[in-house]
This record gives C-alpha cells, structure tokens and sequence, in this order.
C-alpha cells in the first residue's frame, strides 16, 4: 500500500531541490512516519506532488538511496530500507570492500571436513601430534630457570633469534648439511616459509611441480600465487623421464617435494632417487624446495639423507618444523637455504611480522641445547610406533577386503584406498560421519580431479584403544557407503560435446 507523504514543495534555496526533498523525506523517516518497509509514491507521483520533473524526483531517490535510507526492487517500486530509523546505524558494506578471495578447489572439503571433524567421536583426520605427549614440563622448567634476558623479549632480527638460529645450523651440520646461522630464516611455522617462498619465486603463471598427491597446504599456496601445477605421481618410483620432460616443455620454476613420509601417502624417496633428482635439477638449474616435516619421526630404520644433505649444487632450499614433533601452538619453522635465498626471505616476511615470536624461540632453543628435543624424539618415536601398529592391526582385523594401504615407516600417515566398486570417499565421508569419526578424503591432496577412492587416515593423535574403535566405525561407515551406492549407481557421464 502506498504511504501518504506529506511534503510541502521546497522553496528556493542554495541547495538543488532534489537535495531538499530527499532531505525532507530522509526527516519522516528517521522520525519513524514512514516506518521501515514503507512503499514511497513512484518518480511520477512524487515530482507531480513536489511541482519538479521527473529527473528530479528519480535523483532524490537516488540520493536517499545512496544514504542507505530506500531500497529499490525492480518492477516493484522504492521501499524505506529496514533499520533506518533514528537509533539505525547503517552496516558497513564489507563485501564491497574486501578484494575477492581466492577459491581453493579444495575449500568445500575443508569445510566439511572442519564441520564433520568437531562433531566426530573418533578423529583421524587433523595431521597433529597428540597433546598428551607436549614436552610440557620441560618447557615450565626452561621457564623456571629465570636465565631469559630482557632484552630478548624486544624486535629482532627478522631471521630470528639468534641463538636458535646457530643452534639449528649446528645441529644441521651435524646431520650432514652443512650450515651457518646466516643460512637459516625462522619462520612463523612451515606454512609460513612455505607461503614466503612463493611470493618471492612466483609470478602469475609460473609453473610449479609437484608430487600427486601432496600436502594440501602448499597446493593452495601455489594455486592461489597464480602458479601453473604439473605434477608427478607420488605413490611409486620417481618418474625422472617425466620430470625431465616437464623441465624441457615448460621451463619450471619450482619443485616441491617430501621425500620423507611423504604427506599424505607416507612414500619415501630412496637415496639413489633423490641422487638422480638432484642431477636432473642441477643440469636444468631447477629450484627444489625440500618439505621436511617428518623424518624425525622414523619407526624402524633411519631414513636416507635429505636432499638438503646431498645437494652439491646449492639449489635445494630445505624446510622445517617443530610443530609435528613438539607441538604445533609454537609456530616455529624455520628455512634453510642460501644467504642470497635468506636475505630476499626476509625482506618478504617484514611486510607480514617483523619476526616470529621471541618466547617461543627462546625456549627452543634452550630446549634444544639442553637435549630436550633429543630426549623427547626418543620418547614420542616409541609411543607413535606402538600407535602405527595398533592401526595395521586394527585395519587388518577389521577392513576386511574393503582397503587397501601400506604400513608406514615413519611420519603420521595411513594413505587408503577404497577396493569395492562404485564407492567413493565422499561416500564414505557422509557416512562416516554418522558414525562418529573422520578422515580426509583423497581429493583434497590432489590439484586436479583425481584421489576420489583413496583417503588419508592419520595414527598420531589418538591412543590404541581409541585407533581401533576408530577403524571399527570407518568399516561400518565402509559398508553401509558400499550397501548405498550398490542399491544407487551413479548415472555414467554424458558424453561430451565436440569442441568448436
């Protein structure tokens, strides 16, 4: 219905008419005589009560449009916009400010998997250590001793604490990779130096390789730099005529690897392999970045020498992390590279932190001196041993013919692949969690449309009663999600239209 509005033609004055009757109108409705949803008169009827054109009535409209007091619903007329009264404060207009995101192709599954994940009994999906084997008390004994001087708590150097960063290139050469504090950037955790390392690399268009499946972390980072991915299939021999192919074809910028345990598929590189790689690479002058968050955590036997140890041509550039063996909350990773590398790094994160947290580095590098680390990998080895081989027993007594995996030798990691028929890990997922726990479906690891029957399932974070009861609901998940798409096939593909 329309609202009658009283309004006196405006005099003459040094504002333009259309300007006073929005005015008089914006009035009535901050008073509330024209409540919110009100329908105003149409352009027409307006100027023929005002005496103006029509042009001048179209403008007040606009104007009180532009105050955020009318809405206009096309075909329909102008409305007085909800929450204009007096006591209204106008929402900001976030969404036209903020620049666009970028969309993971992955970003859905996160989200399920992030929902799905707090509502699970039994969690096998989130890659992190168990919180009940945090050095915790260690950590309040450093704190306890009072040797931290004060003037460590203010800025330093963006490359990070000093200290620690001599500490790790120490402890590095003692491992066979020779380096000086000036090759080390303490990072705010691996997925920081990670995401560093692509902005001072990549251009829009670059191209990248990467294994198939790899971590999904450094997927988006790369596809959200505007990379181009090729990829190599990570279960497997290294294919080295295919990358070799890839360095002739496209000219490369960057290869990201994890030779050891291999995130999500536990695969590791053999010595031989990780030789030939380094050839290839430095005879097409190929960057390598090495991802290393696992191979401190080895089961059985020790695994070869990172990259980083064999590269006798300077072009690996070698990450880590604490956040897999002590505990994620410290966000302290760190990169090892060329002093050239580290200087460029560092510009880079000035613009994002300055530097890392100065407690945290403190208190690892009192950690690591002492022999804490040392100490507590001996410890958290043995108990996430034991926890592996809870789930290979679990898995075989209760997965039956419905999985097939291999048994890792170190990392976090069961990847699984679905053996029935026409059952899918998103299948499986729903169901899944319905009966209480959650995993990470493969195609998240992948930067295409592959990884729909495999999964990845992992060991750390959970005890051997819990890993079992877990394996026990993934089965039954397993065979109501096969129950479900026997009694449902999918419809095959249409087949597609030429192209024109």
């Amino acid at each position: 219905m329309d609202i009658s509005i009283d309004l006196t033609t405006a005099s003459a004055g040094p504002e333009p008419m259309y300007e006073q009757i929005a005015a008089r109108i914006a009035a009535q409705i901050k008073s509330q005589a024209l409540p919110p949803g009100s329908k105003l008169p149409p352009e027409r009827q307006l100027a023929e009560r005002c005496g103006v054109s029509r042009t001048t009535a179209i403008n007040a409209y606009r104007r009180l449009e532009e105050l955020g007091l009318v809405r206009t619903r096309v075909g329909s007329g102008t409305y007085v916009a909800e929450g204009s009264g007096e006591a209204a404060v106008l929402p900001m207009p976030w969404h036209q400010l903020l620049v666009p995101a970028w969309q993971s192709p992955v970003s859905g599954i996160i989200r399920d998997l992030v929902a799905m994940d707090a509502a699970a009994g039994v969690s096998m999906a989130t890659g992190m250590p168990d919180p009940g084997l945090y050095p915790w008390a260690a950590f309040q004994g450093l704190l306890g001793q009072g040797s931290l001087a004060m003037k460590d708590l203010g800025h330093i150097a963006t490359e990070g604490y000093g200290p620690l960063r001599e500490a790790l290139a120490a402890r590095h050469t003692a491992a066979g990779v020779p380096a000086k504090a000036e090759n080390v950037a303490v990072v705010a955790g691996a997925q920081q130096g990670l995401y560093l390392l692509a902005k001072v690399f990549l251009n829009p268009g670059d191209y990248v390789i990467v294994e198939a499946p790899t971590y999904m972390g450094a997927l988006q980072i790369f596809q959200s730099a505007g990379a181009r991915l090729l990829t190599l299939p990570a279960p497997g021999p290294l294919q080295l005529d295919l990358l070799e192919d890839y360095l002739i074809r496209y000219r490369p910028k960057l290869l990201y690897v994890l030779p050891t345990y291999q995130n999500p598929t536990g695969r590791v590189m053999t010595q031989p392999e990780r030789q030939a790689l380094l050839t290839l690479a430095a005879r097409h002058r190929l960057a390598v970045i090495e991802d290393d968050p696992y191979s401190d955590l080895f089961y059985d036997r020790e695994p070869p020498p990172p990259l980083k140890a064999l590269d006798q041509h300077g072009g690996v550039i070698y990450l880590r992390t604490f956040s897999k063996t002590v505990f994620p909350g410290l966000r302290v990773g760190w990169v090892v590279a060329p002093e050239a590398v580290i200087h460029r790094l560092a510009l880079e994160k000035q613009y994002v932190d300055l530097h890392s947290n100065n407690l945290a580095q403190w208190l690892l590098y009192k950690f690591v001196a002492s022999g804490g680390l040392d100490r507590h990998l001996t410890a958290v080895r043995r108990e996430y041993r034991q926890r592996r081989d809870a789930m290979a027993q679990a898995l075989r007594r209760f997965a039956g013919g419905r999985l097939s995996y291999a048994v890792p030798d170190g990392g976090f990691y069961f990847w699984c692949r679905l053996t029935a028929p026409g059952l899918t890990t998103r299948a499986l997922l729903t169901e899944a969690g319905r009966q209480g726990v959650s995993f990470v479906p493969g195609d998240a690891f992948y930067p295409g449309t592959e990884g729909e029957r495999e999964f990845r399932v992992c060991f750390a974070t959970n005890g051997a009663a819990e890993l079992q009861e877990g394996v026990k609901r993934l089965t039954r998940a397993a065979a109501q999600a096969e129950k479900g798409s026997v009694q449902a096939p999918r419809a095959p593909a249409a087949p597609l239209p030429p192209i024109i």
